[in-house]
């Protein structure tokens, strides 16, 4: 039986290391020069490999509930195992987040590609999927480059739009909706946020811990300041959710209470009275950020003494270092993001199997589909659980497909 993994990365080298038996011929078709270039990018190049606090809570898309398969069948612990199998040492490190010891993404990739070429897997690298077709009991695949192959099954992990220079360029969604499949909205998720340029321009390097708050969810950690806007991994997170929000909030003090940080101004006005407010934060917070919290709180001009500040004007500095705003005005491009939001609607999936409800012997997995997780080692964790279930179904002599 032939299977053709359409795209090879994480969930594709997945999927065809988990579709391979003695009863299987399977073939990776990879658009570009060589395999898993996207892996190498992946936790800053030191491949978050999975989060130990991987939940159905740290996915998003119309039907988050469709990652429960996955999470019965082959999650973090089963993920763990199987890349110790192939050699892999890993580590936890803060908030569950999990990387090989080595702190290398190629340590990955390289027992990634060890596994398929012991298995006997083929691999056909510059070879773009120009279309996929049913003919009888056999699917066609043809390239852009004019050639031809059969399959008895096949498994889209083509990915998403998001890191196109990395090789992601969306080729998977025509080929489902040529086979009656509905593609949600798409946009760049784990993204930079664009803001208001003026009200971050002056403030650009700048990093500091903060608590981000965009609608209802919460992140906290390292923000950075650009000339655009925001980033930093609370801000990738939430770009995740970002929905129709207007805004976000930034408390750049989240150890302390808004009385806590109230009291600290008063204090500040009787011990430095004669301080000019333009030194008025020098030792509590980065001077830009001080002048720029003094300059949005309305207590300008910064030449005047801090004995001049007025209760309402400290309430209101007060204010706006617990939650400073920032109106969005959307995200930074595909370029930028990490990840895909959107994509095939899951609800045309089994959740067990990946395998269409259109198209039998058709399977979908990793970014491709209409789920997306939070930053952290989320969205791989995804890819290695959806390319196995995917895998492990198309290559099963059972599950016919036909």
């Amino acid at each position: 039986m032939d299977i053709a993994v359409i795209g090879g990365g994480a969930s594709g080298l997945m999927a065809a290391i988990a579709a391979k038996n003695r009863d299987t011929r399977v073939t990776i078709y990879e658009r570009g020069a060589r395999v898993g270039r996207k892996i190498l990018a992946t936790g800053n190049g030191r491949c978050n490999m999975t989060n130990m606090l991987a939940n159905e809570g740290n996915y998003y898309g119309r039907e988050p509930s469709f990652v429960r398969g996955a999470i019965r069948r082959f999650w973090v612990r089963e993920t763990l195992d199987f890349f110790s199998e192939l050699g892999i040492l890993w580590k936890e490190e803060r908030d569950g987040k999990v990387y090989p010891y080595s702190d290398t993404a190629s340590s990955v990739l390289d027992v990634l590609r060890r596994r398929v070429d012991a298995l006997g897997i083929i691999t056909q690298c510059s070879s773009d999927v120009k279309a996929v077709r049913k003919k009888g009991h056999k699917f066609l695949i043809t390239f852009y480059s004019g050639k031809t192959a059969e399959a008895d099954r096949v498994i889209l992990a083509t990915g998403g739009r998001a890191a196109p220079s990395l090789g992601s360029a969306g080729g998977g969604y025509p080929i489902l909706e040529a086979f009656g499949h509905k593609i949600t909205e798409l946009a760049p998720s784990l993204v930079q946020i664009k803001t208001d340029a003026d009200a971050v321009r002056a403030l650009k390097g700048i990093k500091l811990n903060g608590r981000l708050t965009i609608g209802d969810r919460s992140e906290t950690g390292e923000v950075l300041f650009t000339d655009y806007g925001l980033s930093g991994p609370p801000v990738f997170s939430l770009s995740a959710v970002l929905g129709r929000n207007k805004y976000a909030e930034l408390d750049i003090m989240p150890e302390y209470s808004y009385e806590d940080v109230l009291m600290m101004l008063e204090a500040r006005c009787a011990y430095l009275s004669d301080a000019e407010l333009a030194e008025y934060f020098t030792g509590m917070l980065n001077k830009r950020i001080g002048q720029a919290v003094l300059k949005t709180a309305g207590a300008a001009p910064l030449s005047r003494t801090a004995s001049e500040l007025t209760g309402r004007e400290l309430k209101k500095i007060a204010s706006v270092i617990k939650a400073w705003r920032f109106n969005i005005r959307g995200t930074m491009s595909w370029n930028n993001a990490q990840v895909t939001k959107g994509g095939a609607e899951t609800a045309q999936f089994d959740p067990v199997t990946m395998q269409s409800k259109l198209v039998r012997g058709l399977y979908v997995c990793g970014e491709l589909l209409d789920i997306d997780g939070d930053c952290g080692g989320y969205n791989l964790q995804w890819a290695w659980s959806s390319g196995y279930l995917a895998g492990t179904a198309a290559g099963s002599v059972k599950h016919e497909g036909r």
